[in-house]
């Protein structure tokens, strides 16, 4: 078992985690987010596990995760693509929910036009 290849990616108030389960069998452990969140799942399969509860995706799909909920992915193709799709910013406070979420030397987006 392998863990996806991620790239991570993030514009205005949206950050996007791309998972690439080059394998079938291929798992993002478990974990859980302090907020609501989407993954989309773009390409192949997915089964999720949340609370003991297992449910299998075919894209296109999108998936809702609700937070604090521990969630395991695994990829039931080769070559599964998804999303995880969330907010930067926390709509209380203004706040960035995790700054370790934000890419080291990240440049702004600069309009040319």
């Amino acid at each position: 078992m392998s863990t996806p290849e991620i790239s991570i990616g993030q514009t205005g108030n949206i950050f996007s985690r791309q998972m690439t389960f080059l394998k079938a069998g291929d798992t993002e452990i478990g974990h859980s987010h302090p907020h609501d969140h989407l993954t989309l799942l773009a390409s192949g399969g997915l089964r999720v596990i949340i609370d003991d509860q297992e449910t299998v995706f075919q894209a296109p799909h999108m998936i809702y995760i609700r937070r604090n909920q521990g969630h395991i992915l695994t990829a039931t193709e080769d070559n599964t693509v998804a999303f995880c799709i969330h907010a930067l910013r926390d709509a209380d406070t203004g706040d960035i929910l995790d700054p370790d979420m934000v890419p080291k030397k990240t440049q702004p987006l600069i309009n040319n036009l």
